[in-house]
């Protein structure tokens, strides 16, 4: 075994220690990973959410028996792989083995440690969009044809895990067209991949079709609850924190990218990072979103600096180079984690609030940073509904019916009486069971100061109870209310059907 191998060893096991080490048991899982986790049960082509192959890993995560460490482990060896392929790419750029440690460490010590700690797409995101950075640097040095074959798939796994890479393509292309590289759209092969990269998505566009475009109706909400509220001087200010301990190494790659003559052909690389952020600034995205543009650069600069330091005094910045993204991550391991009690965070809001961590996608203050008030709460909120169902005289025959996805996928996942619940909210307005004629309702309702369900829904039933509540008040859910009505006087069933109807029609 080889001293790179080694230390490249030594850094993916500490890349994962360290996202089992930065989470504090006190947190539940976060709100969309119920959702993704619950898509296990109900494999398809395609989601209202998300593409389907996070759907995929959490069959798999089921398969292996659903435990939190499963759940933790699939994001963490995405990132894992992101350091692999990063380690690769500086290999391919005949880097050094400082190049190699600079590399790892800035990857390993930034806030890819707070994405690749969640299940969600964004994980595999990030590894697709350097795998196929990774993909076109393979192309440009060696000119073998397959590496046409290997991009469209890389790509066409991005697409089916999240449409965000789009983007990538979007800024790709014109930098392409701009530089000498553009003889590579000369390439009959290119048009074959293309081909098959396009095949391999299908089934997803004709999901998509066969739904009516689900994902213009998301991304319409999307823009109007939550992307209106974006500002884009905010999103570019975030963009240095996410590898702030590397932002020398990333600015160096661009220098690199424009002066340094070994990489001249990779030219277009610099013209494709500005392209790109100007997309997401249009479009007035998320600043998460672009975040699998940088570790590349990282790759980029790593070499750079590795060759410009080899020499005379400037040998000894090699060490300040390697030593500052892990200073910097001092203050973030203390305020980019959840690995400090809820209670210590609200007791030193000035901390949080000083980095824009306390604004929540509603533009407002509070608390606690969102993703960490949406691990609040969901264990209660099952281990509640789960002692009502169990008193209920007919359990079977009772629909939990939540307000949305979070709720009904935190019971599911959570359940010890095999409650299926639902909501009209996302993928769960697909997923009623209809076959049971229901006489019960259990209604989880999220908590408003006038809540109108009681006299609502109270008429259609014989009783009717409020039965508890979420009493944590850190969560995002705190004061969720669960409502039991029990007795239907009317056809439940039939009144559902409606719902599920005027949703659909909605969303179309």
């Amino acid at each position: 075994m080889t001293k790179k191998t080694i230390i490249l060893i030594g850094f993916i096991i500490l890349k994962f220690a360290l996202q089992y080490l930065l989470l504090s048991p006190e947190y539940d899982l976060q709100r969309d990973e119920y959702l993704h986790l619950d898509q296990a049960h109900h494999l398809a082509w395609g989601y209202l959410s998300v593409p389907p192959v996070t759907s995929w890993f959490s069959y798999l995560i089921f398969l292996l028996g659903n435990s939190v460490f499963w759940v933790k482990f699939f994001p963490a060896f995405f990132g894992v792989l992101t350091l692999i392929v990063v380690w690769k790419t500086i290999e391919v750029l005949k880097g050094n083995l400082y190049a190699l440690l600079l590399g790892a460490t800035c990857i390993v010590f930034s806030s890819l440690l707070r994405i690749n700690m969640l299940y969600q797409p964004n994980s595999l995101d990030v590894l697709c969009w350097t795998a196929f950075y990774y993909v076109v640097i393979q192309y440009v040095t060696t000119e073998e044809k397959k590496w046409f074959y290997i991009g469209a798939v890389v790509f066409a796994f991005g697409f089916l895990n999240k449409y965000n890479i789009l983007f990538l393509l979007i800024g790709l292309f014109p930098a392409l067209l701009l530089s000498e590289q553009r003889k590579i759209l000369t390439e009959k092969k290119l048009y074959s991949a293309l081909i098959l990269g396009l095949l391999l998505i299908l089934p997803n566009l004709l999901w998509q079709y066969n739904n009516h475009f689900p994902i213009v109706h998301h991304m319409k909400e999307l823009a109007e609850t939550q992307l209106v509220n974006v500002d884009r001087l905010g999103f570019l200010k975030e963009q240095l924190l996410f590898f702030i301990g590397s932002l020398l190494v990333i600015f160096s790659s661009l220098y690199s990218l424009l002066f340094f003559n070994p990489f001249k052909k990779y030219k277009f690389f610099f013209a494709s990072i500005i392209f790109t952020l100007a997309v997401f600034l249009y479009f007035k995205a998320k600043a998460y979103y672009a975040i699998g543009l940088y570790p590349i650069y990282i790759a980029f600069g790593s070499v750079f600096l590795s060759e410009i330091l080899k020499t005379g005094w400037k040998r000894y910045l090699q060490l300040v180079f390697i030593l500052i993204p892990l200073l910097l991550f001092i203050p973030m391991y203390n305020l980019a984690f959840p690995n400090k009690s809820p209670e210590y965070i609200v007791g030193h809001p000035e901390k949080y609030k000083k980095l824009g961590m306390l604004r929540w996608e509603d533009g407002k203050d509070h608390k606690l940073p969102q993703d960490f008030a949406d691990m609040l709460g969901w264990k209660e909120l099952a281990r509640k509904t789960d002692s009502i169902y169990a008193k209920l005289q007919n359990p079977q025959k009772t629909l939990v019916l939540c307000d949305n996805y979070g709720q009904a996928g935190a019971i599911n996942y959570y359940t010890k009486k095999r409650i299926k619940a639902v909501s009209f909210n996302a993928d769960y307005v697909n997923w009623f069971n209809l076959d049971v004629q229901y006489k019960n309702l259990i209604r989880i309702k999220e908590f408003e100061e006038n809540n109108n369900e009681f006299k609502e829904t109270s008429p259609y039933f014989e009783n009717s109870k409020i039965t508890g509540e979420i009493t944590n008040p850190n969560a995002r859910e705190y004061k969720t209310t669960i409502f039991v009505f029990t007795n239907a006087k009317i056809n439940i069933n039939k009144r559902i059907e409606q719902e599920i109807k005027e949703e659909k029609n909605y969303s179309k």
